[in-house]
């Protein structure tokens, strides 16, 4: 049996229960960066590895190092009987999700087991999060839960994962009106991507929007206390503090900054506060794509120049062209 999921949380987790098998993972964060339609193999890892090392490695060989491993995980199921794919409810896991059975769906399995196990609660947890939250005898719990990945699951992926890497971000909003019921949490996690997208009144994303908010109201916040405060308001958690600290030094170091950082230069150990541009922004004064331009990958979708192509209407909750 092989056990694939999306980071060492859960895979360590996973070695330490009673559940046999090997343990891989697949763990490319798309939430952003690009991903392209039409890239595959090296060319696919090459465009990922120069978005990544711009944060998350080192160098761009270190990046294509572990998304070659990633990969890797993938094409070892060969010799197994079973392959069980651990993937919750979050976004980020949710376009893992779709990504992998994608590929599996043009694989020859022979006689290959694919099963899933996708949930989006745990009895006595209050607040279910993710996968990761939860110890080696509860994942063991979830063992005998696991379904075979049918043909519709399948059939779902692939149009999910056709609109997610679609240069044309409107795929998605015509996906959204298909039955997507195989995959139950798709539908919601495709939606705060979209909330990702520059707002129309103000040009903010959602995480953006509600990270100026807590400043506003707050006053100057450590990031590690911003983070927090702004994965409280997320339905389902799914960006690690990492890509919230970047997100946070894009708007300390645009043309007209957001946010001003003080203290340490390291991500992480800086003080954040809002500035009257910020405020102006929020308030719907000024335009945050106006003042400052745009370069952002989401999904197969790429925002560069002074406006964006697309908006987000939060009354409407669609999306629009900019």
């Amino acid at each position: 049996m092989l056990h694939l999921t999306d980071g060492e949380s859960v895979a360590g987790t996973l070695r330490q229960s009673a559940i046999p098998g090997e343990v891989a993972i697949y763990g490319d964060l798309m939430y952003e960066g690009p991903t392209p339609a039409g890239l595959t193999g090296e060319a696919w890892r090459l465009s990922r590895a120069r978005f990544l090392s711009g944060f998350m490695f080192d160098t761009i060989e270190d990046a294509q190092r572990y998304l070659k491993a990633c990969d890797d995980a993938l094409t070892a199921f060969s010799p197994h009987d079973e392959v069980v794919i651990w993937l919750d409810h979050g976004l980020s896991r949710q376009l893992i999700l779709i990504k992998v059975l994608d590929w599996f769906s043009r694989q020859d399995l022979k006689d290959v087991k694919l099963s899933l196990i996708c949930p989006g609660r745990y009895p006595g947890v209050d607040r279910f999060v993710g996968l990761g939250q939860l110890t080696a005898n509860q994942l063991a719990s979830l063992a005998g839960t696991r379904s075979r990945v049918s043909k519709a699951q399948f059939e779902v992926s692939r149009a999910a994962w056709n609109a997610f890497t679609s240069a044309d971000p409107m795929m998605i909003e015509r996906f959204l009106g298909t039955d997507t019921s195989a995959l139950p949490f798709i539908a919601n996690a495709f939606r705060r991507h979209l909330e990702q997208f520059p707002s129309i009144d103000g040009g903010l994303s959602r995480t953006e929007g509600q990270a100026l908010s807590i400043l506003r109201e707050q006053g100057s916040l450590p990031e590690p206390r911003l983070y927090v405060a702004v994965q409280r308001l997320e339905e389902q958690i799914f960006m690690g503090d990492g890509s919230f600290y970047r997100i946070l030094t894009d708007l300390s170091t645009c043309r007209r900054p957001l946010v001003e950082m003080s203290g340490r230069y390291q991500a992480g150990q800086r003080t954040v506060t809002i500035t009257q541009v910020g405020r102006d922004v929020l308030e719907g004064r000024s335009d945050h794509i106006a003042l400052n331009g745009i370069d952002r990958w989401l999904g197969g979708a790429h925002m560069k120049g002074e406006t964006a192509a697309w908006r987000w209407d939060r009354k409407s909750r669609r999306l629009a062209a900019g």
